[in-house]
């Protein structure tokens, strides 16, 4: 698997960086991530963190529509599960937040990113 992984890796520097960048442009993403109620999950999909309204639920499931064709178009084109994509893809997102975001330890839980490193699972590479 970690064979899989470096070859990911390259994979998810061109091939993610879009899907971000395509949610960063709506303001409801930039204010639900920055009032903690989106975070970042290991499984390479946007959560959300306490209530969901309808309007937030429909939001996230957009962007995990959209980054879920993003990861089985790259996970094809090397040679990789969606599995192994999305979960790479949830390692170098949570590593991108920013201080004050929130993301998913690797225990489960949502954690506020405070100024030092965002916890990772022992597998990211």
């Amino acid at each position: 698997m970690k064979t899989t992984m470096k070859v990911l890796l390259g994979a998810l520097a061109l091939g993610l960086a879009a899907t971000p960048a395509l949610a960063q442009r709506d303001p409801a993403y930039a204010a639900a991530r920055s009032a903690g109620q989106v975070g970042e999950k290991m499984d390479g999909y946007l959560g959300i963190v306490g209530a969901a309204t309808p309007a937030l639920r429909a939001m996230v499931d957009d962007i995990n529509i959209r980054r879920r064709a993003v990861y089985a178009q790259q996970a094809q084109a090397n040679n990789a599960t969606l599995e192994e994509y999305a979960f790479t893809a949830g390692c170098l997102a949570i590593q991108r937040t920013q201080a004050g975001e929130m993301y998913q330890a690797p225990n489960g839980s949502w954690v506020q990113r405070g100024s030092g490193p965002a916890q990772r699972d022992p597998r990211c590479p």
